[in-house]
């Protein structure tokens, strides 16, 4: 088991290298890359770009855990809609098998991709909801995500590497046993989950609990620490998640990847240009401040994880 992070805490936007090498000069050993859009995807992982990020990771000694694109209405109602989110998924996978990831990620999809508040905004309102059109047919709006899902599941399995999705509130997904039912119905040995417990535990999930019930099917870790009310991204030992049981949990059951630490509302953190909504407007580039949250959350988690008996590379 190695700890890595993702490059968007040090540099929100691209380009990625000054961020891949910051993060191996803090001592990780695994890397995140990330397109926030399909414009991205196509304009910046250009065939140079991806030899110049290739060559860097490998400069460095890292590993690319994962690749991050997440396609927008891959639950659409709207069959257009939706094949171009499974498009987008496919070129996901192209890209990240040109990469060397072993691993592409998506967050879930929002049913019939309705709007929903930030749930950042949730302890500030009195009431906290979303608009829902009458009339909507959820069953076929299910079978229409899943049959989304598996079409990008197959495309990953024949490229020979794994997909990952990552629950989010409100979602497809949202908890354990939507994960499960979703994993169930699409039945990919391709399709796993990338664990994010600022996700799964502000909406009622304990993430050791999620790690035992996940088991197998557990790809990837994201982790940072929460509040148990918003999806706030804190340093581990900052919030209300018992880190200890996690690592146990994820001993107990051989987990054997990378835990990425994902921190986007730290002092110091990066946010770009792109307006994006519910989150904590930081720095084009994130300052040393950030560079104390990564180095004293490694320190903690891997004096935890020797603890429980993980080895950590």
């Amino acid at each position: 088991m190695r700890f890595g992070a993702p490059v968007w805490p040090f540099r929100w936007d691209e380009p990625y290298d000054g961020a891949i090498k910051r993060i191996s000069s803090l001592g990780f050993r695994a890397v995140e890359l990330i397109a926030w859009t399909r414009e991205v995807l196509d304009t910046y992982y250009t065939p140079a770009a991806i030899r110049e990020l290739r060559s860097v990771i490998d400069g460095e000694g890292l590993v690319l855990s994962q690749f991050v694109s997440s396609p927008p209405g891959i639950a659409s109602g709207d069959p257009g809609e939706r094949a171009e989110a499974v498009a987008h998924v496919k070129r996901l996978v192209d890209v990240g098998v040109e990469l060397g990831a072993q691993i592409v990620n998506s967050t879930t999809g929002r049913p019939f991709n309705l709007p929903v508040p930030p749930i950042t905004d949730r302890p500030h309102v009195q009431m906290f909801t979303a608009d829902v059109p009458p009339g909507l047919d959820w069953d076929q709006n299910w079978l229409d995500y899943v049959a989304a899902i598996k079409e990008g599941a197959a495309y990953a399995e024949q490229a020979g590497i794994r997909y990952s999705l990552e629950p989010h509130p409100f979602r497809y997904g949202a908890n354990t046993d939507g994960l499960l039912r979703l994993l169930d119905a699409v039945g990919s040995p391709a399709l796993g989950v990338n664990l994010d417990p600022s996700h799964t535990f502000p909406v009622g999930e304990l993430p050791n609990v999620t790690i035992y019930r996940l088991n197998k099917h557990l790809f990837h870790c994201d982790f940072s620490d929460n509040d148990g009310e918003t999806n706030v991204h804190w340093r581990p030992g900052q919030g209300k998640i018992d880190w200890e049981r996690a690592l146990r949990a994820l001993k107990e059951i051989g987990y054997d990847g990378v835990i990425s630490l994902e921190f986007e509302d730290v002092p110091g953190v990066s946010r770009g240009a792109r307006d994006v909504p519910g989150v904590y407007r930081g720095n084009a580039n994130a300052t040393p401040e950030l560079d104390r949250e990564y180095v004293l959350a490694l320190e903690y988690l891997t004096d935890l994880a020797r603890g429980v008996g993980l080895e950590v590379s």
